[in-house]
C-alpha cells in the first residue's frame, strides 16, 4: 500500500461518528451537556469535527437523548440512535458506522471521537488524517497513556468489522492488535477525559 491510498489528499472523503450515548453514571448529570468555556460538551466535540473535512459528521445518542438532541438541532449532524447503548461502546460504533455507511458508500474512512475528551480538536483530527496520508495505514489512532485510544480513523475496509462489534471495550481490540495495520498519533492530553466531578474540578483548577 502507498502512502497516498485511497486517493489523493484532496479526495480523501471520511465521515465522524462522535459518540455520545453513555448513561454519565459516575458523573451524577448527563456529561455530554456540561458546559466548558460556555458549551456543552458534545457541542464542542461536534464543532471540532464540522471544522475538518469530515462529512458527515453523526451523533450517536442513547441514554439522555431526549435532553441531549435538542442542543444538537442548529447543527448540521446526523443523529443516530442506539437503542442498545447500555451493551457498551460496541453498540453505539456499531449504530454510528451503519449511519455513516447508509449516508454515502463513497467514503474512504471513518473517524471515531468521543464526547468527553476536552483537548480534541479540529487540528486533532488534521494530524490523524496527515498521519494516514504518510503511512498509508488503515488505522490511525490517538496514542496517550500507554496505549492507542479514540480518537482514531478506520480506512473503509474495517467498516465491516465495526458495524458487527460487540461488548464493552468497543474497537479496542482492532486499535491495539496487529502493530503492522495501527499508525500513531501521540497526542497525551487525550488522556484527559471527563467521567466524575472530580476530573472536571481537577480540569478546571488547571484552566488558564
Amino acid at each position: 500500500m502507498s502512502p497516498s491510498t485511497p486517493g489523493s489528499l484532496a479526495t480523501f472523503r471520511f465521515g465522524a461518528v462522535i459518540l455520545a450515548a453513555g448513561a454519565s453514571t459516575r458523573m451524577g448529570t448527563p456529561k455530554q451537556l456540561l458546559a466548558l468555556d460556555g458549551q456543552p460538551l458534545v457541542v464542542r466535540a461536534v464543532q471540532a469535527a464540522l471544522a475538518s473535512p469530515a462529512w458527515p459528521v453523526v451523533v450517536v445518542l442513547g441514554a439522555h437523548a431526549e435532553k441531549i438532541r435538542p442542543v444538537l438541532a442548529r447543527l448540521p449532524v446526523l443523529i443516530a440512535d442506539s437503542p442498545a447503548w447500555a451493551e457498551g461502546m460496541a453498540a453505539s460504533i456499531r449504530a454510528g458506522v451503519t449511519t455513516i455507511r447508509q449516508f454515502s458508500r463513497a467514503l474512504d474512512g471513518v473517524l471515531l471521537a468521543l464526547c468527553d475528551q476536552p483537548a480534541f480538536s479540529t487540528d486533532t483530527v488534521t494530524q490523524l488524517i496527515a498521519a494516514q496520508r504518510a503511512t498509508g495505514r488503515s488505522i490511525v489512532a490517538a496514542h496517550y497513556s500507554g496505549r492507542h485510544g479514540a480518537p482514531a480513523l478506520f480506512l473503509r475496509e474495517h467498516f465491516e468489522t465495526l458495524a458487527h462489534l460487540t461488548g464493552e471495550e468497543g474497537a479496542r481490540a482492532l486499535l491495539n492488535g496487529d502493530p503492522s495495520h495501527v499508525a500513531s498519533v501521540d497526542l497525551p492530553a487525550l488522556a484527559v477525559d471527563l467521567d466524575t466531578p472530580e476530573d472536571v474540578a481537577a480540569l478546571r483548577s488547571h484552566a488558564p
